[in-house]
């Protein structure tokens, strides 16, 4: 496993990263390279233009190639976007013999019975997550393998998206020369970059702010317990800085970079930027303190959408882990101060080092890279679950198709020479002989003979 190597592709509203990794000797995840192209045909997290979006996703993997000296073929892409929904259902199975202890199938069933849900018209499955098991009415079951049971329930997350928004990013990855990528839901890639178990286990919200949509997933008991999309990001925040400055969008993103903080601090007042104006205007002069109150205005209202989702699912208490911050957006100044006096709990930033050593790539530790990283991870764990099905069905399909050569080659020994060869081609086959019908005739003739004596005698 150490020598496979992964190819992810982060499609985002500002930016297309694609990354290559491999994984070490000791399962620690190494960074080959990276690619970076900015994004002009992506909007909160959607694909509008698609020939601007197969030219950013050419030029990123470009980067990436001649960095790590790899190959792009098959990647796995992130997605995200308003139209993303998440629902909670259960599965039921009934088993038929309690004496066969539940399997790795039974579970299978189970999740593959999901994807057969009716949703709303041009909606698709995207992820269906489990939570819990009961078996037997016994709640609260992680790892039902193993168990005797006859009734096998499961709740599952399960995870939508709109088929024509996953069918451009699709035909974006396809029509930049690669293969169909496979899809992973980009708070869940995410997460898995920043998160460790612990915090799983105890309880926190992975807060992700990207560039077009900030995105949400609550973990508790290790388990995934909600995800949402906030159509709100580190753009909308620029967009702010350009119309309340009245100046350009570069300038407006070069000072929210720079100097952008999300509290208004007393301490800013007398810091003053200067930015240039057009041919023949003067220049504009910006405090610092007013730009950190258009920031503050505009973050504290992602904070609010957070908090209610929080409260709407019963979180906004539970979290022992509180909110872990990632993404793009997590750089400004005073953000986690921010964070903890709106929802009230424990802030940090993730950085997506969780499971990568060390390289000479340094530029992953960004928070800007935690979905890439996070997909390059999805990725590994992906192949190693299609691995290991994948021997088992070749197997299987070896004995199906070629059941007598199998036979053949465990108890036929070959000859040692050619001469023995020569003798068994040389000898001529014996005509089998059927002991069936000489006895019959036999006992036919003397049916007769005992039956017509004398007369028989003369019919001969």
């Amino acid at each position: 496993m150490k020598d496979q190597i992964i190819h992810a592709i982060d499609i985002g509203t500002t930016k297309i990263a694609a990354i290559a990794a491999k994984r070490n000797q000791y399962g620690k995840i190494e960074i080959l390279g990276i690619g970076n192209s900015p994004s002009f045909g992506v909007k909160r997290g959607v694909v509008i233009n698609i020939d601007r979006t197969v030219h950013a996703i050419q030029k990123a993997v470009e980067e990436c190639e001649k960095q790590s000296n790899t190959k792009f073929a098959e990647v796995y892409v992130g997605i995200a976007g308003q139209h993303i929904k998440s629902l909670q259902h259960r599965g039921i199975l009934t088993r038929d013999h309690i004496e066969d202890e539940i399997g790795k199938a039974d579970i299978d069933k189970l999740i593959s019975d999901m994807f057969k849900l009716s949703l709303p018209p041009g909606d698709k499955i995207i992820h269906v997550l489990p939570q819990e098991y009961i078996v037997d009415n016994e709640q609260g079951i992680k790892e039902p393998v193993g168990m005797a049971g006859i009734r096998l329930e499961g709740n599952f997350h399960i995870v939508t998206g709109q088929v024509g928004h996953i069918h451009n990013i699709n035909r974006s990855v396809k029509r930049a020369g690669l293969e169909e990528p496979v899809i992973v839901l980009e708070p869940l890639a995410s997460a898995a970059a920043v998160l460790s178990p612990e915090e799983m286990e105890a309880g926190v919200a992975l807060v992700d702010i990207g560039g077009g949509t900030t995105d949400l997933a609550i973990f508790e008991d290790g388990i995934i317990r909600h995800t949402a999309v906030i159509p709100f990001g580190g753009d909308i925040i620029t967009e702010d800085i350009k119309t309340g400055c009245m100046i350009l969008r570069e300038q407006a993103e070069k000072l929210k970079v720079k100097f952008g903080s999300a509290l208004a601090l007393d301490s800013m007042d007398n810091e003053i930027v200067a930015i240039p104006g057009l041919r023949g205007t003067s220049h504009r002069e910006i405090t610092i303190k007013n730009l950190a109150h258009i920031i503050m205005a505009r973050m504290q209202e992602i904070l609010e959408h957070v908090l209610y989702e929080l409260k709407t699912h019963g979180f906004d208490k539970k979290l022992i882990g509180g909110l872990v911050i990632t993404g793009g957006g997590s750089q400004l100044k005073n953000l986690v101060q921010l964070a903890q006096y709106v929802t009230g709990l424990d802030a940090r930033i993730g950085f997506p080092n969780e499971h990568v050593t060390t390289s000479k790539i340094k530029e992953y530790a960004n928070p800007m890279y935690a979905t890439g990283v996070g997909l390059v991870i999805k990725g590994f764990e992906d192949v190693e679950d299609k691995k290991s099905k994948g021997d088992y069905v070749e197997k299987v399909k070896e004995i199906i198709h070629n059941p007598q050569e199998i036979i053949n080659t465990k108890t036929v020994k070959e000859p040692k020479n050619d001469k023995v060869l020569e003798e068994v081609s040389d000898a001529k086959p014996s005509k089998p002989k059927s002991s069936f019908l000489p006895g019959f005739l036999k006992k036919a003739k003397d049916w007769f003979e005992e039956d017509f004596g004398d007369d028989y005698k003369d019919l001969k």
